[in-house]
């Protein structure tokens, strides 16, 4: 491709992100255009609705209706998938990546849930995917993965990745506000999806848990095979213990391999980040990941990953990737075998045996479990049978009264233990009398140094 030569793009989607994407390209492109040596112009919008009246000054000759026309018009060689949800995302993805265009998407439920199949479209139809705004916004965490550290394995990757959470957990902290007083504080503040549950019960962190697993380790993970919790039941109380034992509680995703075992285990839950990890002071809607690698060690990548700004600034980074590949030869709607790389937009993930799913029994910590009981003679020496039974060591025992009538609340930590062995406990813990509700269990994190 020419120095000066034109290079069209569709927009599918003109939501907040979408929104964003159009002012800061617009802003930003006689810059863009002077590093890249081409001209850039957004050609087609497509939008739910023509005639709705939006912040973006966009001219009404550019909107369609149509998303699906963009992303096979043979004019456009890269679309921009900003559509939000699943459905027609995924028909526009699909159809514009096997007719060999360079797709660019922030959607991380898109490729959480229909991963595979999107890059199997690519590879049929010579497409390319760039997906850097679909994990941590304004964090490069993707590119890390993909080319700063191609030469690493990775034991651990762990993240704070729903910004959401860490503000309302941040807040809890902070305040000893309640979880539902955030939670109406977030909604107002426009922090939330629509359907909360998303954020909050940690569907959103599990989707880019599955980008980043399949980028450092080469295989998907669907959510459903993964331990997958939220933090609608944390209480300022368990915010204020933990601090008292040196921890800060974080929702994180946590992909741990063991190269021995070629075991790999994937989960989003609660856990508690010891104080002096840099996790633990990511606070309000920052998004924070550590990365360790066998020949780096740990990098730690903490930035705004969420919200409009952010996430435009990562889809016009992978516009200026999508273009520079098109200048260096691999124009869209070429086969596969003539692109500078492969289908997905970057080096290929490990080529090496892909690892299988860790057993339960094979994923360990330490373990907090915070219960209420009757106030009675016995009841902890009960309890603490029951852990006996299982072999799960006893660390520390916290015992608050009159949390309600006759009822005392009993806050326990473990020493190391697995997951097997603690859905055992809390099971025989659902069958004695004196245990009056569903225990809270959290994870107690340990981290590379």
């Amino acid at each position: 491709m020419n120095s000066g030569a034109l290079i069209n793009i569709g927009l599918c989607g003109l939501g907040t992100v979408g929104q964003g994407v159009w002012e800061h390209f617009t802003a930003s492109r006689a810059r863009l255009e002077s590093r890249l040596g081409v001209r850039l112009e957004i050609v087609r919008v497509a939008v739910r609705d023509v005639g709705k009246r939006r912040e973006a000054a966009i001219p009404a000759g550019l909107l369609t209706a149509d998303a699906l026309a963009v992303a096979t018009d043979p004019a456009i060689p890269i679309v921009c998938e900003l559509l939000g949800g699943t459905a027609a995302a995924r028909t526009v993805t699909l159809a514009a990546l096997e007719r060999g265009r360079m797709v660019v998407t922030a959607n991380k439920a898109l490729l959480g849930e229909h991963g595979p199949e999107i890059l199997a479209a690519a590879r049929r139809g010579g497409g390319r995917l760039f997906f850097e705004a679909s994990v941590a916004g304004g964090l490069p965490i993707i590119k890390a993965l993909r080319e700063g550290l191609v030469a690493n394995r990775f034991p651990r990757i762990a993240g704070i990745l729903n910004g959401t959470c860490n503000y309302i957990l941040t807040r809890m902290a902070q305040e000893r506000a309640s979880y539902a007083e955030v939670l109406a504080g977030a909604k107002r503040l426009g922090y939330t999806e629509a359907d909360e549950a998303l954020d909050v019960e940690g569907a959103d962190t599990a989707h880019k848990a599955a980008i980043l697993t399949f980028l450092a380790h080469g295989r998907w993970v669907h959510p459903s095979e993964m331990i997958v919790e939220g933090i609608s039941r944390i209480t300022p109380e368990d915010l204020a213990h933990a601090a008292t034992l040196g921890y800060a509680i974080k929702l994180l995703a946590q992909i741990d391999r063991d190269f021995a075992t070629n075991q790999l285990a994937v989960r989003v839950h609660p856990v508690l980040v010891p104080c002096g990890h840099v996790l633990a002071g990511v606070s309000g809607v920052f998004n924070g990941v550590s990365v360790t690698g066998d020949i780096v060690g740990t990098t730690t990548y903490i930035g705004r990953g969420a919200g409009r700004d952010a996430t435009a600034s990562a889809v016009i980074a992978d516009i200026a990737d999508a273009v520079a590949l098109l200048r260096s030869g691999g124009a869209a709607g070429r086969p596969r075998e003539a692109l500078n790389g492969n289908a997905e937009g970057g080096p290929v993930p490990p080529v090496e045996e892909p690892p299988g799913l860790a057993p339960r029994a094979a994923i360990r910590s330490g373990f907090y479990l915070r219960m209420t009981v009757r106030d009675e003679p016995g009841v902890l020496a009960r309890v603490a049978t029951v852990f006996a039974r299982q072999r799960v060591s006893l660390a520390s025992v916290i015992q608050r009264g009159a949390v309600q009538p006759c009822a005392a609340s009993l806050v326990l930590t473990t020493h190391e233990s697995d997951e097997a062995a603690m859905g055992a406990t809390l099971a025989q813990l659902g069958r004695v009398s004196a245990v009056l509700d569903q225990p809270l269990l959290l994870r107690i994190g340990r981290f590379p140094e």
